[in-house]
């Protein structure tokens, strides 16, 4: 095994003795409770039991800030017309860095941290987190190749409370 594989040992090992009571195998592609959620790839925020689901029970799709981007709506297309997806919801989150940190701040802290120049980059930053959630919300519901009527919900996730309160 060369040195690349070496650094993913630990979950290389827990996936191990995963796999060994593995019990999933049954499960269908659709989302068995119709569910799509936007989130944002933040640690703090485990999406399943935030919301009293289970494995299958719906699709999540994860990213910095929790953004409606063209991939995120490409995805949302594919899960409403393919797997079973009836109700999205785009679901943000207090004390998010990505509506906590400016452009430059982000710039600089990448580059003091690794030379490495990310400034063509767009990195979805928020400087009004409901705003920002209300536009991405909006942009679901007005995209054109969902289904008419979609439903669709903003969310903010307190992450010192584990409580959902509608936004958008």
């Amino acid at each position: 095994m060369n040195n690349e594989h070496t650094s993913f040992d630990d979950v290389l090992a827990a996936n191990d003795a995963y796999a060994q009571t593995f019990d999933l195998h049954g499960l269908q592609a659709r989302a068995a409770r119709g569910l799509a959620v936007v989130t944002c790839m933040d640690s703090r925020i485990d999406p399943l039991a935030m919301l009293g689901l289970n494995p299958g029970d719906a699709k999540i799709i994860r990213n910095a800030g929790a953004r409606v981007t063209e991939d995120v709506l490409r995805t949302l297309v594919l899960g409403a017309h393919l797997l079973g997806v009836e109700r999205i919801m785009v679901v943000a989150h207090t004390n998010c860095k990505m509506a906590s940190a400016t452009r430059d701040q982000v710039i600089e802290t990448i580059e003091t941290a690794s030379g490495v120049d990310v400034r063509s980059l767009d990195f979805g930053l928020v400087a009004d987190q409901r705003q920002t959630l209300e536009n991405d919300t909006q942009k679901i519901r007005s995209w054109p190749f969902l289904p008419p009527g979609i439903a669709v919900g903003g969310f903010i996730y307190d992450v010192a409370t584990g409580r959902l309160e509608p936004a958008a």
